[in-house]
């Protein structure tokens, strides 16, 4: 009969053959096709990292910021205060947070994500949302990802959204559901259409699981996306949350375009 010490090593060796077979794996994709920056695809020494020049134009979104729509402020505006566009056209969830300003480096960023079979980038994205979140993450809230419709979702064979959710619930330990909303009507892409017109493009595109109230337990829910721009989508999905009786709606994207910049979508 073979000793324990035996046993024990018989049971690790497949362990760490498979480990070394990895990084020799690695090792070999790596000459193949050298690290390159998520954004530009200048060479890198390790993958999954930006190039001095793409990380120094990555504008991270810190305090002090409107604790209602999350837009930066240039200076300390003082406990409570409000944007301009909070104050004028107050939304219907509570708060919103990104973790970086909308411009070049953030769109490419988030154009291989969404166009460019990148699903890999929404690991490195959802790092950052994570910390942009951190005001969320005490009232353990359901992650719920802007939905898709169907037919897109078959064209793209993904929905960036859900895997920004995924990847932001592996780093927070909450639960992610992908059918708490739904998109039942097929809409027209946001990009080119003007504020009024994208309310319109998404008026009534939504709709709510039949057993809303059931899965969502009375907790809260954030709302994933990639890009906040109007903010004509997360409201439109916030309201049909909030008319099915879901306790509050706060909403959490990787970038979203600071009104007065130079950067549009």
């Amino acid at each position: 009969m073979a000793s324990d010490g035996a046993e024990v090593k018989a049971g690790l060796r497949p362990g760490w053959f498979g480990r070394g077979l990895a990084a020799a794996g690695r090792l070999v994709l790596d000459q193949l096709y050298p690290p390159g920056c998520m954004a530009c695809n200048a060479p890198l020494v390790a993958s999954d990292g930006l190039c001095p020049q793409c990380h120094g134009h990555l504008r991270v979104i810190t305090r002090p910021y409107c604790p209602v729509l999350g837009l930066p402020f240039a200076s300390d505006q003082g406990a409570g205060a409000l944007s301009a566009e909070a104050l004028a056209d107050p939304p219907p969830f509570a708060r919103a947070r990104a973790a970086v300003a909308y411009g070049e480096v953030a769109q490419a960023l988030v154009g291989r994500l969404k166009y460019g079979d990148r699903p890999e980038l929404a690991q490195f994205c959802a790092r950052l949302m994570a910390g942009a979140g951190d005001d969320f993450w005490g009232e353990h809230p359901i992650l719920v990802p802007v939905p898709l419709h169907v037919s897109r979702l078959r064209f793209r064979r993904y929905n960036q959204s859900l895997l920004l959710a995924q990847a932001v619930g592996r780093l927070t330990g909450l639960e992610v559901d992908a059918h708490l909303i739904l998109r039942h009507r097929r809409t027209r892409q946001q990009v080119g259409l003007s504020g009024d017109g994208r309310l319109r493009n998404v008026q009534g595109a939504f709709s709510l699981h039949p057993r809303a109230l059931e899965r969502a337990r009375g907790r809260r829910v954030v709302l994933v996306d990639d890009v906040y721009t109007t903010g004509a989508t997360v409201k439109a999905v916030t309201r049909t949350l909030l008319r099915g009786g879901v306790a509050g709606v706060d909403v959490l994207t990787f970038a979203r375009v600071v009104i007065g910049g130079d950067d549009t979508i």
